[in-house]
C-alpha cells in the first residue's frame, strides 16, 4: 500500500514510549498523595518516590548491571518493588518479577532461562537462595532486601542491603532514550502442565497498556476506579502479570499507593480502614478469604471496589460481596496478554437495577477494553457471529500481547497461529460486544456428546446458602465419555449432603438453565481447593484429588 509519510524537521524529537515517561506526570497529579508500605510503615510522598528510583539506577549501574541485563526481584508487595517496576526497566535492563511461589526446582529454571544476572531477594527468601546457588549458572551477585529496622545477617554472601546501597548512590541518573520496542520485563506462566514458559513485553507495549488501562478506569460512568481521590491497595502479586499493570498505571496518574507485604486477612483489612482503600484487585480465593475472617465481621467495608480477575467470579461470591457493600467487577486477561483484554460494563441506570441483575453484569466476562480487537472462531478458525449464542476460541489483537514464548519458538507459533493470539478459553460474544467465558478448552466437559461448562455448574452450585466454594472438573466415564464432579467448600458452621446440592441444582433444571445430565455425578466437601500459585483454582490437581475416590 502506498501512504504518505512527512519528513520531520531535521531537529524533531521522535518521543519513544520507554517507561520513564509514565513518571512525567506523577508529581503533577498527586500533591500530597502517598506510597505506603504496610510491610515496615514506611510512606513516602511522589518526589521522594521518583529520586529513590534514581538512586536505585545509580545503585544497580554500580553494581555492573548494563542495558539488556536481566534483573530478577523475589519480594513481597512492597514500594521497593514499584521502585524495581521503574527503576529497572529506565536503564535498559529487563525485570524478572519471579514467583516466589513456584516450587524451588522450578524457580531454579526460571531464572536459569531468563539469564538472570543479579538477584534482589527478601529476607524470607534468601535462606532458599543460600540453597539454590550452586544451581544458578548466570547470577553474578545478590542485594538483600529487608523490611527490619536492622537488617538480619544474610545466609548468602550480598553486595548489601538495599537501603544502605540506596542512600549511598547518587540521586541524579540521566535515563537514557533507546528503542521502545527494547525488553522491560518478563516473567512466567503457571500452567498446570509442563515447565514454565517465559512471556516478555516491552516498553511500548507497557505504555499504551498503562494508557487504556487508566481510560478503562474512567470511562464507565458507574465504574470509577481509579482517580486522583482514589487509594489503591493491589490484593494481586507484583510478580503476576505487573500486578495486572494496575502499579503503572497508578503512578501515572500520581494517586496513592498502598502495598501491604504479604496478603493476610487482618493486615488487608487493617490497611483498608487505617489508609482508606478505595480500590483493589484480586482473584476469587483471596475476596473470599477475606470476607471469611473474623475480622472483616466488625468492618464496614462499603465503597471497596474490586475488580476480579484470574478466575470466574460466581454469582455467590457476587452477592456475598455486594452484601458487604462491597462494588464487585469483573476483568479478563491472561499472562500472554498483559494482562487486560476486557472489564465488566455497568449501564447508567445500574443503581435502578436488582440485586439479581446487578450481579448478572458483573460476572460477565465484559467488554473489550480500547485498543482490543476481540473476535470468536469455531475449530477450523472462522469467525462467529456475536449473537451471544454461537460459541467458540476466544481470539485476540491488541498492541500488549506477548510476541511470543522465551526460547520456545513451537509454542510461541501455537499461541499465534492464524495471526490471533489464542487464548485457550470457549466463549461467546452478543451484539453489545460482551464477552462470557464459558470454560478453559482444556476444561470444557463433553458428556453424552454435549458439551457443560463447567464454569456454569461452579456458579449455580456457588449459590447454594452452605456452599462457599464450588469446582467442577470432568471424569472419565465408560458410558458417557465424561461426567462432571465438584468439589465444594462450605460456609462456617454450615453442611451440605449430596442430595441437598441435586435438589438445588434440580431447581436451575426446572428453570430451563441447565440440562438434568449436567448435574455433577458427585459433590466432595473439602477445607480448602487446591489451588495454583496465583491462586487459581488447580483443575489438574483436582482431577487426580477425585480420581482417586
Amino acid at each position: 500500500m502506498s501512504v504518505k509519510v512527512l519528513k520531520p524537521a531535521d531537529e524533531a524529537y521522535q518521543f519513544p514510549l520507554l517507561i520513564k515517561q509514565l513518571l512525567l506526570s506523577s508529581e503533577r497529579y498527586a500533591g500530597d498523595n502517598e506510597i505506603v508500605g504496610g510491610n515496615n510503615g514506611r510512606r513516602y510522598r511522589y518526589p521522594e518516590f521518583i529520586e529513590r528510583v534514581h538512586r536505585l539506577a545509580s545503585m544497580l549501574t554500580a553494581a555492573g548491571v548494563k542495558a539488556g541485563d536481566v534483573v530478577a526481584v523475589l519480594d513481597w508487595d512492597t514500594p521497593r518493588y514499584l521502585e524495581c517496576f521503574f527503576a529497572i526497566p529506565m536503564i535498559g535492563a529487563v525485570l524478572h518479577t519471579v514467583n516466589v511461589r513456584l516450587a524451588p526446582e522450578q524457580i531454579v529454571y526460571t531464572m536459569n532461562h531468563a539469564e538472570d544476572k543479579l538477584v534482589l531477594a527478601h529476607d524470607d527468601f534468601l535462606p532458599l537462595l543460600a540453597k539454590l546457588q550452586g544451581e544458578l549458572t548466570t547470577v553474578t551477585g545478590y542485594i538483600q532486601l529487608s523490611d527490619a529496622e536492622t537488617p538480619p545477617a544474610a545466609p548468602l554472601a550480598t553486595l548489601g542491603e538495599y537501603e544502605s546501597l540506596l542512600q549511598q548512590a547518587d540521586s541524579d541518573f540521566d535515563f537514557p532514550d533507546f528503542d521502545e520496542n527494547a525488553v522491560a520485563t518478563m516473567f512466567y506462566t503457571t500452567g498446570t502442565t509442563g515447565k514454565p514458559k517465559g512471556v516478555y513485553f516491552s516498553h511500548r507495549q507497557l505504555v499504551l497498556h498503562t494508557m487504556a488501562l487508566a481510560a478503562t478506569m474512567s470511562i464507565n460512568k458507574n465504574m470509577q476506579l481509579m482517580h486522583v481521590a482514589s487509594v489503591y491497595m493491589p490484593i494481586t502479586p507484583m510478580f503476576h502479570v505487573h500486578a495486572w499493570g494496575v502499579p503503572y498505571a497508578a503512578t501515572m496518574l500520581g494517586i496513592k499507593q498502598v502495598y501491604p507485604g504479604r496478603y493476610e486477612p487482618a493486615t488487608l483489612l487493617k490497611l483498608f480502614v487505617t489508609e482508606k482503600v478505595t480500590f483493589s484487585h484480586c482473584v476469587p480465593t483471596i475476596l473470599q478469604m477475606i470476607l471469611s475472617s473474623e475480622q472483616a465481621k466488625a468492618i464496614d467495608l462499603s465503597g471497596w471496589q474490586v475488580l476480579i480477575g484470574g478466575s470466574a467470579l460466581t454469582a455467590g461470591l457476587a452477592q456475598a460481596a455486594l452484601a458487604r457493600g462491597i462494588e464487585i467487577y469483573t476483568g479478563y486477561g491472561m499472562s500472554e496478554t498483559c494482562p487486560l483484554l476486557s472489564t465488566t460494563w455497568m449501564p447508567v441506570n445500574a443503581a435502578e437495577l436488582s440485586t439479581e441483575e446487578q450481579v448478572a453484569l458483573r460476572t460477565k466476562t465484559g467488554r473489550p477494553v480500547p485498543l482490543v480487537n476481540m473476535r470468536i472462531i469455531d475449530e477450523n478458525g472462522r469467525f462467529l457471529p456475536h449473537d451471544g449464542e454461537s460459541l467458540g476460541e476466544v481470539v485476540v489483537r491488541t498492541p500488549w500481547l506477548t510476541q511470543g514464548y522465551l526460547h520456545a519458538p513451537e509454542q510461541s507459533d501455537e499461541l499465534w497461529e492464524g495471526g490471533w493470539m489464542r487464548t485457550g478459553d470457549v466463549g461467546t460474544i452478543d451484539e453489545s460486544f460482551t464477552l462470557q467465558i464459558r470454560d478453559r478448552i482444556k476444561d470444557v466437559i463433553k458428556t453424552g456428546g454435549e458439551w457443560v461448562s463447567s464454569l456454569d455448574i461452579e456458579n449455580l452450585i456457588s449459590q447454594h446458602p452452605a456452599v462457599e466454594l464450588a469446582a467442577v472438573v470432568g471424569l472419565p466415564d465408560d458410558a458417557w465419555g465424561e461426567r462432571p464432579h465438584a468439589i465444594v467448600t462450605l460456609r462456617s458452621g454450615a453442611d451440605v449432603s449430596y442430595e441437598d446440592i441435586v435438589e438445588h441444582m434440580q431447581t436451575y433444571v426446572a428453570q430451563g438453565l441447565i440440562e438434568k445430565w449436567a448435574i455433577p455425578d458427585s459433590v466432595k466437601v473439602v477445607a480448602e481447593i487446591p489451588r495454583t500459585s496465583v491462586g487459581k483454582i488447580d483443575k489438574k490437581v483436582i482431577r487426580e484429588l477425585l480420581a482417586k475416590h
